[in-house]
């Protein structure tokens, strides 16, 4: 008897054992979705045209779900304007539009689908994730009747209208709500109070989400991950490819890598508008990615990843990114530096001459230093050094820190900082540091074809961005991309602010009064 009691506790303990030790890890899925589009126009739809075409996109959701749950996922994001698209008004968009509760009402649209008026969108997604057991998260359009009454900022149709995400449990219950803020000519919908700070606990760890444009700024992207301590960031998106610093997965999988947590990407594929992919990324390395300009076609994609990942051994340390940078002189520039522009921004740029050098490119207070060695340099091919920051593009709203080393599309030097998608060069060696300003730098790889490099190169804790090995393929660019939120400008009567002298505007008001 006593032996026979000893097995079953040590079974017991065993199946407890691997329990535990199953939510360490968990299969994380996103699917990117060739979205059907509805036809051009001025007017509104009815109601029941709008639902015909989101049960259409719904459809081809359904699949990847329940291929997703087959195979073990536990979690699946579906992109941002999957259901309907983007291109509406704020009248042609409203047809399409649910009201979302909070969460906090405690609701399971499956099982009480009539509970808060007609919301079929809601109860067929909830239905979803219910009868697959898994976790799914759904872009959708919010509405929320307002008056003037309360303030005179309610729309001239009574509702306010947010681009949202929402997350059903494997039990079907809405567990979290998102309102995006950051909007990027989105004219049908408005911008919430604040950024909202929204998470939900699971078995396999804590998730927050955001949405497509809202990663580039600290509220509530870099709040999530301080403050509300999430393992993994939920990223719905209909991101369009810029190169060569923000494709998709080469600024997507470098943001999880710098900020040390999870980050799963689902896109919208749409080639026409440069619209492809995503990911499932860790800390140290992409897991999973998708990037394709050739095809309509949708993907999905599945991988294990640590339910902790700031826990895991393979986390990369943390980094102080000016160490190295700010202990060497600058060295002398082999030829003059010239200006050149990635996008709007103008960079101070010096050309890699030789096989192999130790370069130095400086504008303002960032210095760049490279230190490099090319197996061959190709007599057709240019690159070049640059450094840049700023006040980023047309908005000058976000605060850029960058140092580049990249192709150049040809080997006239006014090309430099041009969209290139090939390129022949291998490198055997670099290192690229900056004296950075900012502690919130993203380190990024892109190789020919427009393709990640896992495994292959990591960050050191000085802040040296290094190969660990000889790069397989040649280089299109290497990055150390930085965002110095704290000098992000505000709009003001259109002009701009910047959030350091807002402080000091505040105070001297203060001052006065005071006097």
């Amino acid at each position: 008897m006593a032996t026979s009691s000893f097995r079953t506790s040590v079974a017991v303990f065993a199946l407890i054992t691997v329990h535990v030790r199953a939510l360490d890890t968990f299969i994380a899925a996103v699917y990117e979705h060739a979205v059907i589009l509805p036809n051009d126009t001025d007017t509104p739809v009815s109601r029941d045209d709008a639902l015909l075409l989101m049960n259409k996109n719904i459809d081809i959701l359904e699949e990847a779900i329940k291929q997703a749950a087959e195979q073990g996922a536990q979690i699946i994001v579906t992109p941002e304007d999957a259901l309907y698209g983007w291109d509406f008004t704020r009248e042609t968009i409203f047809p399409y539009l649910e009201d979302i509760p909070d969460p906090q009402v405690t609701w399971n649209p499956c099982e009480d689908p009539h509970r808060f008026g007609h919301t079929p969108i809601q109860v067929r997604l909830s239905c979803l994730a219910k009868s697959n057991s898994i976790y799914v998260l759904a872009n959708i359009g919010d509405k929320k009747p307002c008056n003037n009454s309360r303030g005179p900022t309610c729309p001239a149709n009574g509702y306010y209208q947010y681009n949202t995400n929402v997350v059903y449990n494997n039990e079907g219950k809405l567990v979290a709500r998102y309102h995006k803020y950051h909007l990027y000519s989105e004219p049908q919908f408005d911008v919430p109070e604040k950024p909202e700070s929204v998470t939900f606990d699971t078995p396999f760890g804590r998730f927050g989400m955001f949405t497509c444009f809202d990663i580039l700024f600290h509220d509530p992207a870099v709040t999530l991950v301080e403050d509300a301590r999430v393992d993994t960031i939920l990223f719905p998106t209909a991101w369009m490819n810029v190169l060569p610093l923000l494709s998709a997965i080469e600024f997507h999988s470098a943001w999880a890598m710098g900020m040390r947590v999870n980050l799963l990407v689902a896109s919208i594929h749409h080639i026409r508008l440069n619209m492809t992919g995503s990911g499932i990324y860790a800390p140290h390395s992409p897991k999973a990615y998708h990037y394709d300009m050739e095809t309509g076609l949708g993907k999905i994609l599945l991988s294990e990843v640590d339910s902790s990942p700031r826990s895991s051994p393979a986390c990369p340390p943390a980094v102080s990114w000016p160490a190295y940078a700010s202990t060497i002189k600058p060295r002398p520039v082999q030829k003059k530096v010239f200006r050149g522009f990635i996008s709007k921004d103008m960079f101070s740029f010096t050309e890699l001459f030789e096989n192999s050098g130790n370069l130095t490119v400086c504008q303002e207070d960032l210095c760049c230093h490279l230190d490099y060695r090319m197996l061959r340099k190709e007599e057709n091919e240019v690159y070049v050094l640059g450094a840049f920051t700023g006040l980023h593009g047309r908005r000058r709203r976000e605060y850029w820190q960058v140092c580049t080393v990249l192709k150049c599309q040809m080997t006239n030097v006014t090309t430099c900082g041009k969209p290139v998608e090939t390129a022949l060069t291998r490198f055997d060696m670099f290192s690229l540091s900056g004296t950075f300003g900012t502690e919130y730098v993203f380190p990024e790889v892109l190789l020919t074809k427009i393709r990640l490099s896992p495994g292959k190169f990591e960050v050191l804790e000085d802040g040296r961005l290094v190969n660990k090995h000889e790069l397989s393929e040649p280089l299109l660019a290497a990055s150390l991309f930085g965002r110095w939120y704290a000098k992000d400008s505000r709009s003001v009567s259109g002009g701009t602010i910047t959030l350091a002298t807002t402080y000091w505007l505040l105070s001297t008001l203060l001052m006065i009064k005071a006097l």
